[in-house]
């Protein structure tokens, strides 16, 4: 059924407020109405079709609050996560453009690889810029700890010793120095010491060798795909095995679970072949036949389903 909401809204942008608000944005974008497989499909060939900008619109505003879920899997790279969803908006918008609704795949399957493309490529992009200190206070120790470090690597000098980071009572003196905890002037020498880190693999190599952080940017836990797989198969264990049971026959159904559902007290399976044969006067070739018809029907109904 068609989604009233979805589409009685002449201007849908309205609906979105600016991503200088963050949270009203990601909760604007969580209430906007979703697309039917039926509306999608409409939209979509409006826009292959004649270039309907407003079915574009509605396309990307039902696939916004996606780009969002796809951005929290990249929070750990110290930029905003404003900026991550901004990028990803225009791998979703370009995802629409070359969407094709005749090949039978939903826009969100196709849309994640162009959001991911697009936030990588940011990343990238961005990775040399992200900031060793990113608050005030930070800042602060930053540039003092920067300017104390050069002092005592003058002193050190003079006295012929050559070191990068500093001392157990050179920590202690700054951070009395600085007014702040020890534990903090060594974090921030930690992330001054850093060196960059390439995100791809250099050179040309295609082996082992070439597989750089890029191959693990994003947070897997909560990857759309892998959460839409885990729900489908917890659907298809449950309500979905109990329909494709509810397509058979009493005794086709009862061998499927005597040979594959069932699980006595010891681990051991349910009966046999031969058990089975025995129980109905056939043979056991004539069971396996039942069995194998059996799951062809079940296949079948959870295809249809």
């Amino acid at each position: 059924m068609s989604n009233p909401t979805a589409l009685a809204v002449r201007d849908p942008w309205a609906l979105v407020p600016s991503l200088g608000n963050l949270d009203a944005y990601i909760s604007a974008v969580n209430r906007l109405p979703m697309l039917t497989p039926e509306e999608e499909l409409s939209f979509a060939r409006r826009l292959r079709e004649s270039g309907d900008l407003e079915a574009a619109g509605r396309l990307v505003l039902s696939h916004l609050r996606l780009v969002v879920s796809i951005s929290r899997q990249y929070l750990g790279y110290g930029l905003p996560q404003g900026d991550l969803i901004q990028e990803g908006n225009v791998g979703l918008m370009k995802a629409v453009k070359r969407y094709d609704p005749e090949q039978g795949v939903r826009l969100v399957s196709y849309a994640m690889h162009w959001i991911k493309a697009e936030i990588h490529e940011y990343i990238l992009k961005n990775w040399r810029m992200v900031k060793v200190a990113t608050t005030k206070a930070q800042r602060k120790l930053f540039f003092n700890l920067r300017s104390m470090k050069h002092s005592l690597k003058e002193e050190a000098a003079e006295g012929q010793t050559h070191r990068n980071t500093l001392t157990e009572s050179e920590l202690e003196h700054v951070a009395r120095e600085l007014n702040v905890k020890r534990e903090e002037v060594l974090e921030m020498e930690t992330r001054m010491a850093g060196g960059d880190v390439a995100l791809e693999p250099q050179g040309e190599d295609d082996g082992e060798q070439a597989f750089a952080p890029i191959a693990y940017l994003a947070d897997e836990r909560h990857e759309p795909t892998r959460v839409l797989e885990s729900r489908s198969r917890d659907e298809l264990a449950g309500n979905g095995l109990a329909r494709a049971l509810d397509v058979l026959d009493e005794r086709s159904r009862r061998i499927v679970e005597e040979r594959w559902l069932k699980v006595n007290d010891d681990n051991s399976g349910g009966m046999t072949l031969h058990e089975l044969a025995a129980e109905y006067g056939v043979s056991a070739e004539r069971i396996r036949q039942i069995e194998v018809a059996a799951m062809k029907k079940m296949k079948k109904a959870l295809v249809a389903a």
